[in-house]
């Protein structure tokens, strides 16, 4: 294997479909989005979720982000406290958006 080849992987389906699972069901403290260098709160209390072939980030009682699960990119944090995504939103006329939603930590 190459230098390289783990990115490959990533961009796969089968690592998407895998990452999305791996997500589903995890409850988060929050969500924030970037605009202009400064990142802004967009929700709270919420979850990601699965539901059939999309992918949804649930917060403040509202979907956050919806989109399709195979075009879907998603790499959690180095603190693994939350996680990155970057996909066409449908909830908002399929613009590219990225969210990062922080894990609430049980102790």
């Amino acid at each position: 294997m190459g230098l390289f080849s783990r990115r490959k992987e990533e961009d796969s389906k089968a690592f998407r479909i895998k990452m999305a699972k791996k997500l589903d069901g995890r409850h988060i403290k929050y969500v924030s989005e970037r605009h202009e260098d400064v990142d802004e709160i967009i929700g709270k209390d919420g979850a990601l979720v699965i539901k059939g072939d999309e992918f949804l980030v649930y917060a403040s009682q509202n979907i956050l982000l919806r989109t399709k699960i195979v075009d879907m990119k998603a790499w959690e944090l180095l603190s693994l406290d939350g996680v990155v995504i970057t996909a066409p939103d449908i909830e908002h006329g399929n613009e590219e958006r990225t969210v990062i939603a922080y894990y609430k930590y049980y102790r």
